[in-house]
């Protein structure tokens, strides 16, 4: 009986980048071979994609805001100020992010490199939410996404491209640094909750995408007054994200628990 032989993904891209290698380079290598090592090495950290990044990506697929992808990324590019409103579950906290991170190119022209801000009302959200997108991208936590919140920063100088923090830090970030310079696209999600911090932060925030057109806002919500935050950001492109991934349902108890949490389960 013939054995059939294993074959690993990481030395199929180490034997394709040796092959083009030998044929005389990047110029021996044809678009074809270019294009089937690009889609398996990760482009953040120049190492081949684990398998359990194409396992979270087919279940990424399956949220509803990834089928309204290419719809955002239009929009992102044709305005500085986007309200997207998305249910609860449809994944916009964790894919939007990601998805400004592939079509939004943070490097100056002078070579300097800015990164993308996801803020976050809650300290809990800022830590969970980035580790989980980290593991999406299949990257370590610290260095390409880290988080920042207070007494505690994870995030690196040089590598750190998007990273999380809680509205206070951005807050303290803008009093030192008034134009936000090294943030590219800031996006403030869950705005219906109007901390006092959030609240601040939309005045600075409407101040400096006047003076720097170069920088892109996103505002984020389940839900959220639309139209008062157009008006308020002077027309500022809306869209919505509909669906939910799993129902979200209301239970009422009978009688009063000692510990909610065990009656839930």
């Amino acid at each position: 009986m013939e054995r059939k032989r294993k074959v690993c993904l990481f030395n199929t891209v180490v034997s394709s980048s040796a092959k083009m290698s030998k044929s005389g380079g990047s110029g021996g290598a044809t678009t074809k071979d270019n294009a089937v090592v690009s889609s398996v090495i990760n482009p953040s950290t120049g190492m081949p994609y684990s398998q359990s990044y194409y396992e979270i990506l087919e279940k990424r697929k399956t949220l509803p805001v990834w089928q309204q992808k290419d719809e955002f990324l239009k929009a992102l590019k044709a305005n500085q100020c986007i309200i997207l409103v998305g249910e609860t579950g449809s994944g916009k906290t964790t894919q939007i992010p990601q998805f400004v991170l592939e079509s939004v190119n943070a490097e100056t022209p002078d070579g300097k490199r800015m990164m993308i801000a996801c803020m976050q009302p809650r300290r809990v959200a800022a830590m969970s939410v980035s580790r989980r997108v980290a593991e999406e991208m299949d990257v370590r936590i610290g260095e390409e996404v880290g988080y920042t919140i207070r007494f505690e920063d994870c995030s690196s100088a040089s590598k750190t491209l998007l990273k999380y923090l809680t509205d206070g830090m951005l807050l303290r970030e803008a009093m030192a640094d008034p134009l936000l310079e090294r943030y590219k696209v800031i996006i403030l999600d869950e705005a219906h909750e109007r901390t006092l911090a959030t609240d601040v932060l939309f005045g600075l925030l409407k101040k400096v995408l006047r003076n720097r057109p170069d920088l892109k806002l996103v505002v984020m919500s389940a839900t959220l007054e639309a139209e008062k935050f157009q008006g308020y950001f002077s027309g500022a492109h809306c869209m919505k994200v509909p669906g939910r991934l799993h129902t979200v349902e209301i239970l009422y108890s009978e009688e009063p628990e000692k510990n909610y949490v065990e009656a839930t389960i």
